[in-house]
């Protein structure tokens, strides 16, 4: 059994092969057991880690191409370290860049480069509370809260959200805070002082010291919710006649700080909309030619796979086809409420791929023309 460590206590590096007959037993594996069609490879150390996972529409080719590496050559380490290469099959280069990815992210190969760490995507969350904060947070949680995202230059975003924050009055202090509207039958015992320096500053409403009334903070709350969703500006008209108030008073910094404002708000709002654009586009059945025949068809809501169907065989496995096919699409959509860092990063791949390869798009059908000719070739065939 390899070591795994040194009397140190530091962690070993994965035994090297040196020799030439284990480098010659691996290649002649690859000869004897790969085939040159689209799947997934895996390179594995002696003790079972996977160090490397690739993919190729020619895996026997690309697997033997690692033995030919010149001197220095990354490839030429990763044989030097691997004690197994394994392979799995797939029907397409789609079905092989989806297992890829999920592969890579769930072993985190030391040799992957792509995949490899689970990017940082950051959501806009609108917390479902009595008195709703907008945050910026790393992962979605079902627990009924509003999500907009995912967004990948989370620096930016954060500045922006708070600016947001400031400018509707809505507060960023922690959820233990409590809540004390002005139109709450207590405020008859006293007066409250507020919790942070924003109410003070008259960026904040203050609903912890009483500084507003339940009503009025959540038509602001909801100003950001419209906003963020692409139906409303009020943000931008407030900015905009702040800005000229500035500009009247001659306070020319002060109305350049609030046009700098506006923008980052205004290409906050113009991203997330055309990403939504995007990924709502994301939305077909996507019929994809295999291996010898082996038609594959992925029904794609807003960018995620949803199910993988084989082309049918016969009139009754294709009524079972249609069926799931049906239970998939009857099924609520959830949105971003259920979106994992995972999921996020699918539908990146996913619209990165018809990015790249516009002609895929003719290959698309919406769910319901399959089902109308499902139902067609099974009415002709009765």
């Amino acid at each position: 059994m390899p070591r795994t460590a040194d009397p140190t206590g530091l962690p070993l590096r994965p035994p090297r092969f040196e020799d030439a007959s284990h480098r010659a037993a691996l290649r002649a594996g690859v000869r004897a057991d790969t085939e040159d069609r689209p799947g997934v490879y895996r390179m594995e150390a002696s003790d079972g880690t996977i160090l490397y996972v690739g993919k190729s529409i020619r895996v026997r080719t690309r697997l033997l191409s690692y033995f030919r590496a010149p001197p220095g050559d990354k490839a030429v380490e990763l044989i030097r370290e691997t004690a197994r290469i394994g392979w799995d099959p797939t029907p397409n280069e789609f079905a092989a860049l989806l297992t890829e990815m999920r592969l890579i992210q769930r072993h985190q190969p030391r040799f992957n480069v792509e995949h490899r760490r689970r990017r940082s995507f950051g959501f806009i969350k609108l917390t479902r509370e009595r008195a709703p904060r907008l945050l910026l947070v790393g992962r979605v949680a079902q627990d009924g809260a509003a999500y907009y995202g995912p967004f990948p230059q989370l620096r930016r975003v954060a500045e922006t959200v708070r600016e947001l924050v400031k400018q509707l009055g809505l507060r960023d202090c922690p959820p233990t805070t409590p809540v004390h509207f002005d139109d709450q039958l207590e405020l008859l015992e006293g007066g409250r002082l507020p919790h942070c320096i924003r109410a003070e500053l008259g960026n904040c409403m203050a609903p912890c010291a009483s500084g507003c009334g339940a009503r009025h903070y959540r038509e602001r709350a909801e100003m950001a919710r419209r906003f963020l969703e692409g139906r409303g500006t009020d943000p931008l008209r407030e900015l905009e006649r702040a800005m000229r108030e500035a500009a009247a008073r001659r306070e020319f910094e002060y109305a350049a700080l609030l046009r700098d404002r506006r923008a980052r708000l205004e290409r906050l709002r113009d991203d997330l909309v055309a990403f939504q654009g995007k990924v709502a586009g994301l939305t077909f059945l996507y019929r994809v030619p295999g291996w010898k025949g082996d038609e594959r068809s992925y029904l794609v809501r807003r960018g995620r796979i949803l199910g993988e169907f084989r082309r049918p065989r016969g009139a009754r496995k294709g009524d079972a086809e249609a069926r799931r096919l049906e239970e998939l699409l009857a099924r609520p959509d959830p949105g971003p409420g259920v979106l994992t860092a995972e999921e996020a990063a699918e539908i990146l791949l996913v619209a990165r791929w018809f990015r790249l390869r516009p002609a895929e798009r003719k290959r698309t059908v919406p769910p319901e023309v399959w089902l109308r000719e499902r139902r067609g070739t099974r009415g002709s065939a009765d």
